[in-house]
Protein backbone atom coordinates (compact mmCIF):
# COMPACT_ATOMS: atom_id res chain seq x y z
CA UNK A 1 0.00 0.00 0.00
CA UNK A 2 1.59 3.44 -1.34
CA UNK A 3 2.38 5.83 2.04
CA UNK A 4 0.74 8.90 2.55
CA UNK A 5 2.56 12.06 1.50
CA UNK A 6 2.38 13.78 4.79
CA UNK A 7 3.49 17.62 3.83
CA UNK A 8 2.78 19.76 0.84
CA UNK A 9 6.26 20.50 -0.75
CA UNK A 10 7.30 24.23 -0.37
CA UNK A 11 8.72 24.07 -3.65
CA UNK A 12 7.09 23.19 -6.97
CA UNK A 13 9.10 20.72 -9.32
CA UNK A 14 7.02 21.64 -12.33
CA UNK A 15 7.87 23.89 -14.77
CA UNK A 16 6.50 27.00 -15.36
CA UNK A 17 4.71 28.22 -19.04
CA UNK A 18 7.33 29.51 -20.70
CA UNK A 19 10.12 29.44 -17.96
CA UNK A 20 13.55 28.95 -19.78
CA UNK A 21 14.55 26.15 -17.65
CA UNK A 22 15.12 25.77 -13.25
CA UNK A 23 18.89 25.98 -12.34
CA UNK A 24 19.70 23.96 -9.62
CA UNK A 25 23.36 25.46 -8.22
CA UNK A 26 25.93 26.09 -5.58
CA UNK A 27 29.69 24.61 -4.86
CA UNK A 28 29.62 21.47 -4.30
CA UNK A 29 30.21 20.87 -0.52
CA UNK A 30 29.32 23.18 2.32
CA UNK A 31 32.72 24.34 3.20
CA UNK A 32 31.63 27.08 6.13
CA UNK A 33 28.83 28.86 6.85
CA UNK A 34 30.59 32.40 5.82
CA UNK A 35 31.09 30.86 2.17
CA UNK A 36 27.77 29.17 1.86
CA UNK A 37 25.68 32.00 2.44
CA UNK A 38 27.71 34.08 0.31
CA UNK A 39 27.94 31.79 -2.90
CA UNK A 40 24.02 30.83 -2.58
CA UNK A 41 23.20 34.96 -2.16
CA UNK A 42 25.36 35.64 -5.55
CA UNK A 43 23.86 32.88 -7.52
CA UNK A 44 20.46 34.37 -6.45
CA UNK A 45 21.18 37.47 -7.83
CA UNK A 46 22.10 36.26 -10.92
CA UNK A 47 19.08 33.78 -11.24
CA UNK A 48 16.39 36.87 -10.10
CA UNK A 49 18.27 39.47 -13.40
CA UNK A 50 17.67 36.24 -15.79
CA UNK A 51 14.16 35.75 -14.48
CA UNK A 52 15.43 31.92 -13.44
CA UNK A 53 13.55 29.91 -11.35
CA UNK A 54 16.66 29.10 -8.68
CA UNK A 55 17.31 26.14 -5.97
CA UNK A 56 20.78 25.89 -4.08
CA UNK A 57 22.36 23.42 -3.82
CA UNK A 58 25.56 22.15 -1.32
CA UNK A 59 26.08 18.70 0.48
CA UNK A 60 26.52 17.94 4.12
CA UNK A 61 28.94 14.80 3.41
CA UNK A 62 30.58 13.84 0.46
CA UNK A 63 30.16 10.00 1.61
CA UNK A 64 31.50 8.36 -2.05
CA UNK A 65 35.07 10.07 -2.24
CA UNK A 66 37.46 8.25 -3.91
CA UNK A 67 40.18 8.68 -1.21
CA UNK A 68 40.01 8.18 2.92
CA UNK A 69 41.60 11.27 2.98
CA UNK A 70 39.65 13.41 1.00
CA UNK A 71 37.39 16.59 2.58
CA UNK A 72 34.10 15.11 2.94
CA UNK A 73 32.07 18.44 4.55
CA UNK A 74 30.73 19.42 7.98
CA UNK A 75 28.55 16.42 8.61
CA UNK A 76 24.48 16.34 8.61
CA UNK A 77 24.02 17.96 12.09
CA UNK A 78 26.18 21.65 11.28
CA UNK A 79 25.41 20.99 7.31
CA UNK A 80 21.67 21.60 8.02
CA UNK A 81 22.08 24.40 10.50
CA UNK A 82 24.08 25.89 7.62
CA UNK A 83 21.45 25.11 5.35
CA UNK A 84 18.79 26.31 7.43
CA UNK A 85 20.32 29.50 7.81
CA UNK A 86 20.64 29.65 3.41
CA UNK A 87 16.85 29.35 3.75
CA UNK A 88 16.63 31.70 6.20
CA UNK A 89 18.64 34.59 5.39
CA UNK A 90 18.50 33.99 1.54
CA UNK A 91 15.15 33.11 1.24
CA UNK A 92 16.23 30.32 -1.75
CA UNK A 93 14.85 26.61 -1.93
CA UNK A 94 17.66 24.41 -0.89
CA UNK A 95 18.12 21.24 -2.20
CA UNK A 96 21.12 18.45 -0.55
CA UNK A 97 21.56 15.04 -1.19
CA UNK A 98 20.89 11.44 1.79
CA UNK A 99 23.13 8.54 1.71
CA UNK A 100 21.12 6.62 4.62
CA UNK A 101 17.52 6.07 5.30
CA UNK A 102 18.16 7.45 8.88
CA UNK A 103 19.17 10.75 7.03
CA UNK A 104 16.20 11.08 5.21
CA UNK A 105 13.44 12.56 8.46
CA UNK A 106 15.82 14.88 9.44
CA UNK A 107 16.91 16.11 6.02
CA UNK A 108 13.60 16.73 5.17
CA UNK A 109 12.79 19.29 8.19
CA UNK A 110 15.47 21.56 7.03
CA UNK A 111 15.48 21.23 2.89
CA UNK A 112 12.90 21.81 0.02
CA UNK A 113 14.27 19.13 -2.21
CA UNK A 114 16.10 15.83 -1.32
CA UNK A 115 18.50 14.40 -3.64
CA UNK A 116 19.21 10.58 -4.58
CA UNK A 117 23.17 10.56 -5.43
CA UNK A 118 24.14 8.78 -8.69
CA UNK A 119 25.64 5.83 -7.27
CA UNK A 120 22.41 4.87 -5.41
CA UNK A 121 20.00 5.55 -7.52
CA UNK A 122 18.62 1.82 -7.40
CA UNK A 123 18.28 1.52 -3.94
CA UNK A 124 14.91 1.06 -3.04
CA UNK A 125 14.76 1.15 0.71
CA UNK A 126 16.42 5.19 0.28
CA UNK A 127 14.33 6.14 -2.41
CA UNK A 128 11.07 4.90 -0.63
CA UNK A 129 12.22 6.87 3.17
CA UNK A 130 12.91 9.74 0.94
CA UNK A 131 9.68 9.37 -0.70
CA UNK A 132 7.96 9.08 2.49
CA UNK A 133 9.15 12.57 3.77
CA UNK A 134 6.97 14.69 1.07
CA UNK A 135 9.72 16.34 -0.02
CA UNK A 136 10.42 16.80 -3.88
CA UNK A 137 12.82 13.95 -5.29
CA UNK A 138 15.91 14.57 -7.47
CA UNK A 139 17.06 11.44 -8.69
CA UNK A 140 20.68 11.00 -10.16
CA UNK A 141 21.28 8.76 -12.69
CA UNK A 142 23.74 6.49 -12.18
CA UNK A 143 26.89 6.69 -14.18
CA UNK A 144 26.34 2.98 -14.87
CA UNK A 145 23.03 2.87 -15.64
CA UNK A 146 20.84 3.42 -18.28
CA UNK A 147 17.70 6.06 -18.75
CA UNK A 148 15.43 3.24 -18.23
CA UNK A 149 16.72 2.66 -14.71
CA UNK A 150 16.12 6.08 -13.58
CA UNK A 151 12.65 5.79 -14.91
CA UNK A 152 11.99 3.16 -12.66
CA UNK A 153 13.69 4.93 -9.96
CA UNK A 154 11.08 7.45 -9.99
CA UNK A 155 7.82 5.00 -10.09
CA UNK A 156 9.31 3.31 -6.78
CA UNK A 157 9.18 7.29 -5.89
CA UNK A 158 5.39 7.48 -6.87
CA UNK A 159 4.61 3.94 -5.49
CA UNK A 160 5.79 5.42 -2.15
CA UNK A 161 2.87 8.04 -2.52
CA UNK A 162 5.18 10.65 -3.50
CA UNK A 163 4.44 12.50 -7.00
CA UNK A 164 6.91 15.05 -6.89
CA UNK A 165 10.05 13.90 -8.36
CA UNK A 166 12.71 14.85 -10.89
CA UNK A 167 15.12 12.79 -12.86
CA UNK A 168 18.81 13.76 -13.52
CA UNK A 169 21.03 13.46 -16.22
CA UNK A 170 24.48 13.42 -14.77
CA UNK A 171 26.80 11.42 -17.62
CA UNK A 172 27.84 7.91 -18.09
CA UNK A 173 30.79 5.78 -17.96
CA UNK A 174 33.18 5.99 -21.00
CA UNK A 175 35.80 3.29 -20.14
CA UNK A 176 37.16 3.57 -16.62
CA UNK A 177 37.98 6.92 -16.48
CA UNK A 178 36.10 9.35 -17.95
CA UNK A 179 32.12 10.16 -18.48
CA UNK A 180 30.35 11.60 -21.45
CA UNK A 181 26.81 12.78 -21.47
CA UNK A 182 24.50 11.50 -24.30
CA UNK A 183 21.82 13.52 -25.15
CA UNK A 184 19.54 10.64 -26.16
CA UNK A 185 19.20 10.22 -22.28
CA UNK A 186 17.54 13.18 -21.76
CA UNK A 187 14.63 12.76 -24.34
CA UNK A 188 14.42 8.90 -23.08
CA UNK A 189 14.13 10.02 -19.50
CA UNK A 190 11.23 11.81 -20.23
CA UNK A 191 9.64 8.50 -19.48
CA UNK A 192 9.70 9.12 -16.49
CA UNK A 193 6.59 11.63 -16.75
CA UNK A 194 8.43 14.25 -14.58
CA UNK A 195 11.06 16.87 -15.31
CA UNK A 196 14.08 16.08 -16.76
CA UNK A 197 17.71 17.89 -15.52
CA UNK A 198 20.84 17.46 -16.73
CA UNK A 199 24.45 17.68 -14.60
CA UNK A 200 26.26 19.95 -17.27
CA UNK A 201 29.28 20.06 -14.70
CA UNK A 202 29.65 16.35 -13.20
CA UNK A 203 28.77 14.93 -16.61
CA UNK A 204 32.47 16.11 -17.35
CA UNK A 205 33.84 14.16 -14.48
CA UNK A 206 37.24 12.05 -14.75
CA UNK A 207 36.61 9.94 -12.14
CA UNK A 208 39.90 8.89 -9.92
CA UNK A 209 42.32 10.17 -12.74
CA UNK A 210 44.03 12.92 -10.50
CA UNK A 211 46.76 12.67 -7.97
CA UNK A 212 46.62 13.79 -4.85
CA UNK A 213 49.79 15.48 -3.38
CA UNK A 214 51.05 13.31 -0.19
CA UNK A 215 49.26 10.11 -1.93
CA UNK A 216 45.71 9.39 -3.00
CA UNK A 217 43.28 10.37 -6.39
CA UNK A 218 40.45 12.91 -6.50
CA UNK A 219 38.35 13.32 -9.85
CA UNK A 220 39.89 15.28 -12.72
CA UNK A 221 37.41 17.08 -15.38
CA UNK A 222 37.25 19.27 -18.14
CA UNK A 223 35.68 22.59 -17.21
CA UNK A 224 36.39 24.06 -20.55
CA UNK A 225 33.57 21.91 -21.74
CA UNK A 226 31.05 22.75 -19.62
CA UNK A 227 29.56 25.26 -21.75
CA UNK A 228 29.11 22.94 -25.22
CA UNK A 229 27.94 20.33 -22.60
CA UNK A 230 25.58 22.91 -21.35
CA UNK A 231 24.27 24.50 -25.12
CA UNK A 232 23.55 21.02 -26.16
CA UNK A 233 21.06 20.26 -23.42
CA UNK A 234 19.37 23.47 -23.18
CA UNK A 235 18.83 22.58 -27.26
CA UNK A 236 17.75 19.03 -26.54
CA UNK A 237 14.68 20.64 -24.20
CA UNK A 238 15.66 20.17 -20.83
CA UNK A 239 13.19 21.28 -17.76
CA UNK A 240 16.52 21.84 -15.50
CA UNK A 241 20.59 22.71 -15.38
CA UNK A 242 22.00 21.69 -12.42
CA UNK A 243 25.61 22.96 -12.17
CA UNK A 244 28.24 23.15 -9.55
CA UNK A 245 29.63 27.24 -9.54
CA UNK A 246 32.45 27.93 -7.33
CA UNK A 247 34.16 31.24 -7.03
CA UNK A 248 37.57 30.14 -6.65
CA UNK A 249 37.04 26.50 -8.71
CA UNK A 250 41.48 26.16 -8.13
CA UNK A 251 41.16 25.95 -4.38
CA UNK A 252 37.88 24.14 -4.33
CA UNK A 253 38.39 21.08 -1.43
CA UNK A 254 36.50 19.48 -4.06
CA UNK A 255 35.75 19.02 -7.67
CA UNK A 256 37.13 21.90 -8.56
CA UNK A 257 38.13 20.68 -12.56
CA UNK A 258 34.20 20.16 -12.35
CA UNK A 259 32.91 23.34 -10.79
CA UNK A 260 32.09 26.32 -12.79
CA UNK A 261 33.71 30.08 -11.65
CA UNK A 262 30.97 32.52 -10.42
CA UNK A 263 32.35 34.86 -12.67
CA UNK A 264 31.69 33.28 -15.28
CA UNK A 265 27.90 32.19 -14.64
CA UNK A 266 25.83 35.48 -15.74
CA UNK A 267 27.42 35.14 -19.09
CA UNK A 268 26.76 31.50 -19.76
CA UNK A 269 23.54 31.41 -18.32
CA UNK A 270 22.20 34.14 -20.34
CA UNK A 271 23.57 32.48 -23.61
CA UNK A 272 21.68 29.38 -22.24
CA UNK A 273 18.70 31.51 -21.66
CA UNK A 274 18.91 32.67 -25.20
CA UNK A 275 19.12 29.03 -26.72
CA UNK A 276 16.29 27.83 -24.44
CA UNK A 277 14.07 30.99 -26.32
CA UNK A 278 15.10 29.59 -29.71
CA UNK A 279 14.58 26.22 -29.62
CA UNK A 280 11.64 23.75 -30.05
CA UNK A 281 13.63 20.89 -27.75
CA UNK A 282 10.44 20.76 -25.24
CA UNK A 283 7.85 20.29 -28.02
CA UNK A 284 6.89 16.66 -29.76
CA UNK A 285 9.33 15.13 -32.18
CA UNK A 286 8.88 15.86 -35.20
CA UNK A 287 9.01 12.18 -35.73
Amino acid sequence: MAATVPTTPSFDVNPRPGEPFLLIAGPNVIESEEHTLRMAQAIKEVAESLDLRFVFKASFDKANRTSANSFRGPGMEEGLKILAQVRQQVQVPVLTDVHETSQCEPVANVVDVIQIPAFLCRQTDLLTAAARTGRPIHIKKGQMCSAEVVVAAADKVRAAGNPHVMVCERGTMFGYGDLILDPRNLVQMRAANCPVVADVTHSLQQPAQRQLPGGGLASGGQRHLIPAVARACVAVGVDGIFMEVHDNPEAAPVDGPTQWPLHLLRPLLTELVAIAAATKGKETSYV
